[in-house]
């Protein structure tokens, strides 16, 4: 288990830290951002009368095959509207698990699973189905004891649909708009029901995003709690710490960078600064999950395939980098949250964690810090998910939310 969960755990924080230096590290050839290959299945396809709809807005929605390792649950595929990094309308997918002992109204769990990859069969509802043993979901046991509870657990795609990988805003707005529209497709019987949203690593990133958002983006919805584990808070932090020496996940780096851009494709042109070895590095995981960005970037560096390093002090990639960074965001959580990591945790910035649990906590958030022994990124996920689920289990059945601030 450890072995596999590795690689992607990892992936997505060393990605941030290593990845953006490309971001900020060149310019000189031309070439226009590379996008995913748009999914065959006309369910994905972006809908031309967006704009018309309200965030959350159900645009079509669908009963998929019954999963296996998750036994008596119904699986419901919803496509919604939400919008992008820059304010535009898109459409995004959200897949719904709905148990046997699930009752009207009962408890919903929006769980931000970690997606590392850049291609359109990495999302959460192509993982589900895949037959690729290399992609599957991980968390699969603790959302079984999520379901077992009668709890429904919505897994929204939060890269959405130009799989933007290392878009930190864009996974917070794609969270709450999927639950709006949970709580609006009547079959799934959960108008009324108290929501709760979770997730480690870069599911952490998109749901502190969330919980620090939904005031102002999505104030209409009551979330109950927010439970969010080894989060990256800040872009800046791991840019800045970072050197152009090779590193053997440079891949996942390069992805996102090569995500970011998708985003901001005006202000974070990074594929017109790379050489050409960078950008047949690109190309040849502009459509990739993680093995295959991760075999063809191992052993890479950003000064490898950056045309030279003009853009390090360029003052619109700055901009994208903070307005990706939690601890620079001034909103502030309307929930009761649960925030764990691991205190010696190597892969992300624990100081810029421990920055945001202080403004939160002189904000009169009702926050519970759990730093557990774990001496690294992997472990601390695995020691602290029972934790949080107990959080969870504890907000759905209306206890008092603990603070040690």
């Amino acid at each position: 288990m450890r072995a596999k969960w590795l690689p992607r755990i990892v992936g997505y924080c060393g990605v941030i830290t290593v990845g953006l230096v490309i971001v900020a590290v060149a310019p000189a050839a031309s070439a226009e951002p590379s996008y995913p290959i748009a999914d065959p299945d006309p369910f994905y396809a972006q809908p031309a009368d967006m704009a018309s709809h309200r965030p959350g807005d159900v645009l079509d929605s669908r009963v998929m095959p019954p999963l296996p390792y998750f036994p008596d649950t119904t699986v419901t595929m919803i496509k919604f509207r939400s919008t992008s990094s820059e304010g535009a309308p898109i459409a995004a997918v959200t897949t719904v698990l709905t148990p046997r002992e699930h009752r009207p109204d009962g408890p919903v769990l929006s769980y931000q699973h970690i997606i590392n990859g850049l291609g359109v069969q990495c999302a959460v509802s192509r993982v589900l189905y895949t037959t690729d043993p290399d992609l599957f979901v991980k968390e699969s046991v603790a959302l079984n004891v999520a379901l077992r509870r009668g709890w429904s657990v919505a897994l929204p795609d939060h890269l959405g649909p130009n799989v933007a990988y290392g878009a930190a805003k864009l996974g917070g707005q794609i969270t709450l708009d999927g639950i709006r529209a949970v709580q609006r497709l009547p079959g799934l019987q959960a108008a009324n029901s108290p929501v709760a949203m979770a997730g480690y690593s870069g599911g952490g990133m998109a749901t502190a995003w969330a919980a620090a958002m939904a005031s102002t983006y999505a104030p209409e919805l009551r979330i109950t709690g927010a439970a969010e584990g080894g989060v990256p808070m800040s872009l800046l932090k791991m840019v800045n710490s970072l050197g152009l020496q090779p590193h053997p996940a440079f891949g996942l780096a390069m992805a996102a960078a090569i995500g970011l851009e998708r985003e901001y494709p005006d202000r974070l042109p990074i594929s017109t600064q790379m050489n050409q070895r960078g950008l047949a590095a690109r190309n040849a995981m502009a459509n990739g999950c993680t093995n295959e960005i991760m075999a063809v970037g191992a052993g890479h560096s950003a000064g490898e395939f950056a045309a030279s390093t003009s853009m390090i002090d360029d003052p619109a990639v700055r901009g994208v980098l903070e307005e990706n960074s939690l601890e620079l965001y001034d909103g502030i959580p309307n929930m009761p949250v649960f925030e764990w990591h691991s205190p010696s945790d190597p892969l992300i910035p624990v100081d810029a964690i421990v920055n945001t649990d202080r403004r939160y906590c002189a904000a009169g958030v009702t926050l519970d810090m759990d730093m557990n022994g774990s001496p690294e990124h992997l472990s601390a996920a695995v020691l602290g998910m029972p934790s949080a689920l107990a959080w969870l289990d504890a907000r759905f059945r209306g206890e008092p939310a603990p603070s040690n601030c």
